[in-house]
C-alpha cells in the first residue's frame, strides 16, 4: 500500500490576507497546507478520500493519472468542491468514476452539483457511478473498506479503515465501539486543528489523547489550521510515534 497525503490543511485555518504568522510566512514546504485529502494505492486500485477545492492541483502535483474510486467522509465544501474535476479521468479511462458516500452526503451532492445528476445530462459533465454506503464494511473490487463513524460536533462523518491503515478527518468525538474498529491499525491519521479548544474539531491535546488510546505504532495529524503552529515547532512537542503530516508525504505499508 502506498499512501500519499494530497492535502493536510483546512478551510478553517485559511488566514486573512496579509497574515504574517510563522506558518503563513514560512518558506518550509511542510507548512504549505492544501485542503485535506489522501490518495491510496492498494490491490492495484487508485483510491482518493475527499475531493476538496484543491483536488485538481493535488492530482496534477502527484502525477496521479488513474482514479478507480472516490470516497467521501462528509459533505462540507472543503471535502467535496472538487468533484467536477473528475472529468479528465472520465476522458482518460473512458468510464464512469465510482463514488462512495452515505445517502445523506449523496443528497447534498445532488443539491451542490445538480447538473451532474440530471436525467438528460449535458455533454461533458462528470460521469459518476453512485454507491451508497452505511456503517457496514464494503468492498471496492477485492479491497475491504471499513467505515468508522465519528462526530463533527453533531454532524456524522465517516472515517475509513483499509487494511492496517485508518483515516479520520473532521472529528471531535469517536465512540469506544468505533475506537475498537481502529485498533490494530499500523498507521492512523487524525485531525488536529489547533492548540485551542474548538467546537467541532479535535484540538492538538485532544488528538494526542485519542492517538494514545488507539495506540497505533504511528499516528499522523492532518486538517491543521495555520494557528496550530509550524511543522518543525509542533513536531518537537509531540510524543513518540506521533507526527504532523505534510502535503506530498508518502507512506509505504
Amino acid at each position: 500500500m502506498i499512501i500519499t497525503f494530497l492535502g493536510t490543511g483546512t478551510s478553517q485555518g485559511i488566514p486573512v490576507i496579509g497574515c504574517t504568522c510563522n506558518v503563513c510566512s514560512s518558506l518550509d514546504y511542510r507548512n504549505k497546507r492544501l485542503r485535506s485529502s489522501i490518495h491510496i494505492e492498494v490491490d492495484g486500485l487508485s483510491l482518493v478520500i475527499d475531493s476538496g477545492p484543491d483536488f485538481r492541483q493535488q492530482m496534477i502535483r502527484e502525477k496521479i493519472n488513474r482514479l478507480d474510486a472516490l470516497l467521501f467522509t462528509h459533505q462540507h465544501k472543503d471535502h467535496v468542491a472538487g468533484l467536477d474535476d473528475i472529468r479528465p479521468f472520465n476522458y482518460l479511462q473512458n468510464e464512469d468514476i465510482p463514488i462512495y458516500a452515505t445517502d445523506y452526503v449523496i443528497d447534498q451532492l445532488k443539491k451542490e452539483f445538480s447538473y451532474i445528476f440530471q436525467e438528460t445530462p449535458y455533454p461533458g459533465i462528470p460521469q459518476i457511478k453512485i454507491n451508497s454506503i452505511t456503517s457496514q464494511s464494503f468492498y471496492i473490487k477485492k479491497t475491504k473498506v471499513t467505515p468508522i463513524q465519528v462526530l463533527h460536533y453533531k454532524l456524522p462523518v465517516l472515517g475509513f479503515r483499509i487494511s492496517n491503515f485508518t483515516y479520520i478527518t473532521d472529528a471531535n468525538f469517536i465512540d469506544d465501539k468505533e475506537i475498537e474498529k481502529i485498533k490494530g491499525s499500523e498507521i492512523v491519521v487524525l485531525n488536529a486543528l489547533q492548540k485551542e479548544y474548538h467546537l467541532s474539531h479535535f484540538s492538538l491535546d485532544e488528538a494526542i489523547a485519542v492517538a494514545k488510546k488507539i495506540n497505533a505504532p504511528q499516528t499522523y495529524f492532518i486538517h491543521m489550521g495555520h494557528k496550530l503552529g509550524t511543522h518543525q515547532e509542533i513536531n518537537t512537542e509531540l510524543p513518540a510515534g506521533i507526527q504532523l503530516a505534510y502535503d506530498g508525504l508518502k507512506l509505504y505499508l
